[in-house]
């Protein structure tokens, strides 16, 4: 299956839809992990379903879809350990398993028995470590169908900016340090379309949520998500291809990351592939076209519902 939407700034939610940074906050509960306070924000009621957020953001990425799932789902996010509001230690072993079994637990604690996953980078790579655990009957709760957004689901077609090599190399700790918001803005607005970068006020909050609580100190551990992407490639990229649940690839084509090439990957290596295509759209399709990845998502549950 393959859609294509144009992609147009229209799509985006404006006005009352969108959040304030502090209203965000303001909404949230934080609970614990391993001793650690994590962020987390529930809303609506409903099918739940869970957004998993990428780096080097947060949860608040979600801030334009949410009001339009709110509507008809339980809506639940968290800023995973080591980002947004979420605590971010210093010496810590940050690993996308690890963040799954954060979202394990919190899950399985809310007593929650089926959940769809929407997941944006970094979190496409959690959500795949999760299907690959239910897949081996390891999870306490059913996955009822997945939408992916951007991500590098396939690493072998994964363009990382030049910023995320440096971050990985061994002068990954004194970069991390030593990261200015005039270099951060320039590399980030490279992963929106050129028509629709964010606005300086926008770049404030991603800013904010960057630097919150020393987390410009930790982006060189966190950045080793991209060798375990390597390291587990097999596993995740099986869980997809041995996935019983539907799936979903909204691909915003115009990211030089995982964009047009990851959405052919899609295709290639997934069987029934179902791919929505989102023109003049980057990295970050929910930021910059709320709108569009609604309607693409609001398709993807009735198919299957």
């Amino acid at each position: 299956m393959e859609q294509v939407m144009s992609g147009a700034p229209g799509g985006i939610a404006q006005g009352p839809l969108n959040t304030s940074l502090e209203q965000w906050q303001q909404g949230g509960k934080w609970f614990s992990y391993g001793g650690h306070a994590i962020f987390s924000r529930m809303a609506g009621q409903g099918d739940p379903v869970v957004l998993l957020h990428g780096f080097p953001t947060a949860s608040w990425d979600w801030n334009r879809l949410w009001p339009m799932l709110a509507q008809h789902h339980q809506v639940l996010t968290l800023d995973m350990l080591g980002f947004g509001f979420s605590d971010k230690p210093t010496l810590y072993d940050y690993s996308i398993e690890d963040q799954a079994d954060l979202f394990e637990g919190w899950i399985a604690g809310l007593g929650l028995k089926s959940v769809s996953l929407f997941a944006h980078d970094y979190g496409s790579s959690v959500a795949q470590e999760l299907l690959a655990r239910e897949q081996e009957g390891l999870l306490p709760f059913h996955i009822e169908q997945v939408c992916f957004l951007n991500g590098a689901l396939f690493p072998e077609v994964h363009s990382p900016l030049l910023i995320q090599k440096l971050l990985r190399s061994p002068l990954g700790g004194l970069i991390s340090l030593g990261l200015t918001r005039r270099t951060f803005e320039r590399n980030f607005t490279r992963l929106f379309s050129p028509g629709r970068p964010p606005l300086p006020e926008e770049m404030d909050d991603f800013w904010y949520l960057l630097t919150y609580n020393n987390g410009r100190g930790i982006l060189h551990r966190l950045i080793h998500f991209m060798e375990e992407r390597r390291c587990h490639r097999n596993r995740w990229v099986g869980a997809l291809q041995n996935a019983s649940q539907p799936l979903r690839l909204v691909s915003g084509v115009a990211d030089p990351v995982s964009g047009a090439a990851m959405a052919r990957r899609f295709r290639e290596l997934i069987v029934e592939p179902d791919v929505v295509s989102l023109r003049n759209v980057g990295h970050y399709p929910h930021f910059e076209s709320a709108g569009e990845v609604y309607r693409a998502w609001r398709d993807f549950w009735k198919q299957h519902h």
